[in-house]
């Protein structure tokens, strides 16, 4: 597979929120390097960048309006050009535009990265496949947290996040390293 010259990266949720302790252990702790060689090959090719933005309605969510952690983290602000989506659900598609920006821009394939894995990477990568784009979600540039399933069995974040893959690769989405998305210019 071939990486498009228009295709987008869309970062999904990297506000300072997300590394708060409360939301408990993660997996992939090197996911924020690899997102930034990501933004940074997307930046040296000019090719479009979309950052996602959760404004959560609820006020105990660590992306809650009112409070310190809905901002960007520093190494994740959004540079003059590229483009910024908010949202209030996990669905970066859902009531933001997303779809008819990317129309409109004739961009057709997407490679989403970012957190949760399992929350809003999922939701995204699947309406992104689902609407019939080519959709990317890279393993190693996404992470998630420790949850417990509906009957209370408690799963690792890395449990977590390689079934959340599992639910998306070759139906919605295809699922690629950040080492392969580097190299399939």
């Amino acid at each position: 597979m071939a990486l498009k010259t228009n295709a987008a990266l869309i970062i999904i949720d990297q506000q300072k929120g997300i590394l708060h302790p409360k939301l408990g252990r993660r997996n992939n702790p090197r996911a924020e390097e690899r997102v930034l060689d990501l933004l940074n090959h997307w930046r040296r090719t000019a090719r479009p960048v979309i950052h996602v933005q959760h404004l959560s309605r609820s006020e105990d969510s660590v992306f809650w309006p009112q409070q310190s952690g809905v901002e960007f983290q520093e190494r994740f602000t959004p540079m003059a050009g590229e483009r910024l989506i908010q949202k209030q659900v996990p669905d970066a598609f859902c009531s933001t535009g997303l779809e008819a920006q990317l129309r409109e821009a004739g961009i057709e394939q997407l490679v989403i990265v970012g957190v949760a894995t399992n929350n809003s990477v999922e939701s995204t990568a699947r309406t992104a496949g689902n609407l019939g784009f080519e959709a990317w979600v890279v393993e190693d540039a996404c992470f998630t947290f420790d949850k417990a399933d509906f009957f209370g069995q408690a799963h690792s974040a890395q449990e977590v996040h390689a079934m959340s893959l599992g639910n998306l690769h070759g139906e919605y989405a295809t699922v690629v390293s950040t080492a392969y998305v580097l190299k399939a210019e």
